[in-house]
């Protein structure tokens, strides 16, 4: 597998790796590990994580922040905070697909700056920090990169 410095990525979003393995993961896309001569994990099982735990905790920032709001005004809010196309933008000011792990193909297609790609890569750095630390450490790396400009 190619080598990437991820340190200017970990300096940029404030926090350090212990298992740099999950990092790579986070962004290695299934084109890539198709190609490998070795088998090799992608990211799709960590984007499924952080998907989830996005979710969660919007949802759970969403109900303390907003004791008036019904059900289907919380579930419109964090649907905007969930979406794709607000997760690509933020993962595209982030340069996420600066370092993503590309099959061939995906690279002709310019897969560094697809939306989907860059949107399930930011999910799947999610579900890494979780994975290399704890709840409240992934809640802090969400509203420092994410939700840095929302108010709920």
């Amino acid at each position: 597998m190619k080598t990437t410095d991820f340190s200017k990525l970990e300096k940029k979003i404030n926090y350090t790796f212990k298992n740099k393995e999950l990092l790579k993961t986070a962004f290695t896309h299934k084109t890539f590990a198709f190609e490998a001569k070795t088998p090799i994990e992608y990211n799709e099982r960590f984007e499924f994580l952080g998907d989830s735990i996005l979710g969660f905790l919007v949802s759970k920032e969403l109900y303390k922040s907003n004791k008036y709001f019904s059900e289907g005004e919380l579930t419109r809010r964090r649907a905007q905070l969930v979406n794709n196309s607000f997760l690509y933008e933020k993962a595209k000011k982030m340069n996420l697909g600066n370092f993503l792990y590309l099959g061939r193909g995906e690279k002709m297609q310019d897969g560094t700056k697809n939306p989907t790609n860059l949107a399930n890569t930011l999910e799947a750095l999610v579900g890494a920090v979780y994975l290399d630390s704890d709840i409240k450490t992934v809640w802090k790396f969400i509203k420092h990169n994410i939700f840095d400009e929302i108010d709920y």
